[in-house]
C-alpha cells in the first residue's frame, strides 16, 4: 500500500467541546478491493509464492469414481422429459462444460459452508455487477442460515422493502421453484431480472401460521450509503451500507455533526448488510486512538493472521455521547464497527441481535469467466473472540413489531434518543 499522506483536518473552529484535537492523520482514504467484509477478498488464484494454484490432481485422491460416473452418464443417461420446441438442445461441448461447473459446485457444497459457493459465468457476471453498487433486482441481501435461504436485510427504499420483505424472512420458493438445497448464486440468478419484470417469493416468517407469497417488481437498485438527520439536540447518521465511497461520505457526515455544535450522536446501522472492511476500519478510526485493534482476520493456521488497527484519527474527547442502533439486518462490516466501538466503551449498542456474519470470503478466479467464493478466515473482535454466529447482543435490547412499523412508530430510535440524552 502506498504510504498515506499526512495532512491537517480542521473542522473550521467548530465545536471544540467534542473534538480532542484539530490535527489528525487523515491520509488519503484508500479502500482496497481486498477488504470486502460482506464479504470477500478478490484474488486471481495466487499462491503464497506469488504463482497460480496448480491445476493438477492433488496427491492421494482417487478420481476414478468421478470419471466412471462421467462415462456411465455418457453411455446410459436419457432425459426424463422429451425436449419441446421451445427448448434449445445444447451441444456436447456445452453439456460437458455444464458438468464441470456442476462438479465444482458440488465440491463447494460438500464443505457445508453457507458462504462458500461456485460462480459459473452468468452468476459471476451478476456478482461483479452487484459489488459495483448498481444493479437490477429487488434490493435485498440473502444468505443461507441453518440450510434455509434467509433474508439478511432488504435495502432501504428498494422494491423488496416496499413489498414488505423483512430481515430473517425465510425464502421457501422463487417463482414456484423450491429453494431447499439451492445455493446463493442460483437464488440470486433467479431473483434478478429485467427492470419492470416481477418475481414471486414464498416467504415464511416468525409469527406467520403459513407461508405467504410476495410479488415484487424489479427495478434498478442504487445502493444507498449515508443519510444525516437532526432531532433537536441529537445528530443522527444512518449508515445503509459500506461501499467504496463510504469513508469519505462518513467523514462529511461527521463534519456536519461537529459543525452543528452538538455532542450527542446516534449511528443507525439497522438493516445494513455490510460491505468493505476497509470502510469499517476507517470509520472506527475517527473514534479510536492509533493502534487499537478493530478486527482480526483469523486464518486458523493456513496463513498469518491479519490485524486491522485504528489509524488514530481519534478526533473526539470524553464529551461525546454516542449510541449505535442495530438489528437482525446488521451484518459483517456493521458488526465489526458496532462491536469495536461498543468494546472500547465509545458507544452504547441498542436494538436487536445482529445477523452473525463472522467469516471472511476470498473470491478466487477459476477461469476468466468463473470464480469460487470461499470462506478463508474468521472475524475476531477486539477481545480476540469470534463474532458470534448468532450475532452480537446489544447492551439494551429493544424489539419493534410489524404493527409499530405500520403505524410509523420506532421504539428503537426513541429508546436511543432517551439513552443518548441521559449519558
Amino acid at each position: 500500500m502506498p504510504e498515506q499522506e499526512m495532512r491537517q483536518l480542521s473542522f473550521e473552529n467548530r465545536n471544540r467541546s467534542v473534538l480532542s484535537m484539530r490535527t489528525v492523520l487523515a491520509g488519503g482514504i484508500v479502500v482496497l478491493a481486498l477488504g470486502f467484509a460482506i464479504g470477500f477478498w478478490i484474488a486471481a488464484g495466487a499462491n503464497e509464492n506469488g504463482g497460480v494454484f496448480a491445476a493438477t490432481p492433488p496427491e492421494g485422491v482417487d478420481f476414478s469414481p468421478v470419471w466412471k460416473a462421467w462415462r456411465v452418464i455418457d453411455e446410459k443417461f436419457v432425459p426424463a422429459a422429451v425436449a419441446t420446441s421451445t427448448q434449445v438442445a445444447t451441444s456436447t461441448e456445452e453439456a460437458n462444460q455444464e458438468r464441470v461447473w456442476g462438479m465444482i459446485q458440488g465440491l463447494a457444497q460438500s464443505l457445508g459452508d453457507p458462504y462458500t459457493f461456485f460462480l459459473p459465468p452468468k452468476e459471476n457476471e451478476i456478482f461483479t455487477e452487484d459489488i459495483s453498487g448498481e444493479f437490477t433486482g429487488v434490493g435485498m441481501e440473502i444468505a443461507v442460515r441453518d440450510q434455509v435461504l434467509t433474508v439478511v436485510s432488504p435495502l432501504k427504499g428498494t422494491p423488496a422493502e416496499r413489498a414488505g420483505i423483512k430481515s430473517a424472512d425465510k425464502v421457501l420458493e422463487i417463482d414456484g421453484v423450491d429453494t431447499d438445497g439451492m445455493d446463493i448464486s442460483n437464488a440470486v440468478s433467479r431473483i434478478r431480472g429485467p427492470k419492470g419484470s416481477q418475481v414471486t417469493l414464498l416467504i415464511m416468517r416468525d409469527g406467520f401460521s403459513e407461508p405467504r407469497e410476495y410479488k415484487i417488481t424489479r427495478d434498478v437498485i442504487n445502493v444507498p450509503t449515508v443519510v444525516t438527520e437532526v432531532r433537536d439536540d441529537v445528530f443522527i447518521i444512518e449508515m445503509r451500507s459500506f461501499t467504496a465511497n463510504s469513508p469519505e461520505l462518513f467523514r462529511r457526515a461527521l463534519r456536519e455533526f461537529v459543525e452543528s455544535r452538538r455532542f450527542r450522536l446516534i449511528l443507525d446501522m439497522r438493516g445494513n448488510p455490510g460491505g468493505y472492511l476497509d470502510a469499517a476500519v476507517d470509520m472506527a478510526s475517527w473514534f479510536l486512538p492509533s493502534g487499537r485493534i478493530v478486527v482480526t482476520e483469523d486464518y486458523a493456521g493456513h496463513d498469518e493472521n491479519i490485524v486491522h488497527r485504528s489509524r488514530g484519527y481519534d478526533i473526539f474527547n470524553e464529551n461525546l455521547r454516542m449510541v449505535i442502533l442495530v438489528d437482525r439486518g446488521s451484518a459483517s462490516a456493521s458488526e465489526i464497527l458496532a462491536g469495536a466501538l461498543d468494546h472500547y466503551d465509545i458507544a452504547t449498542m441498542i436494538g436487536e441481535r445482529t445477523f452473525g456474519k463472522g467469516s471472511v470470503q476470498e473470491l478466487v478466479e477459476i477461469t476468466s469467466q468463473t470464480a469460487l467464493k470461499l470462506t478463508v478466515a474468521r472475524w475476531l473482535g477486539p477481545d480476540d473472540e469470534q463474532i458470534p454466529l448468532d450475532g452480537l447482543k446489544p447492551d439494551i435490547e429493544v424489539k419493534i413489531t410489524d404493527k409499530e412499523r405500520e403505524e410509523g412508530k420506532d421504539p428503537q430510535l426513541e429508546t436511543a434518543l432517551q439513552i443518548v440524552r441521559g449519558l
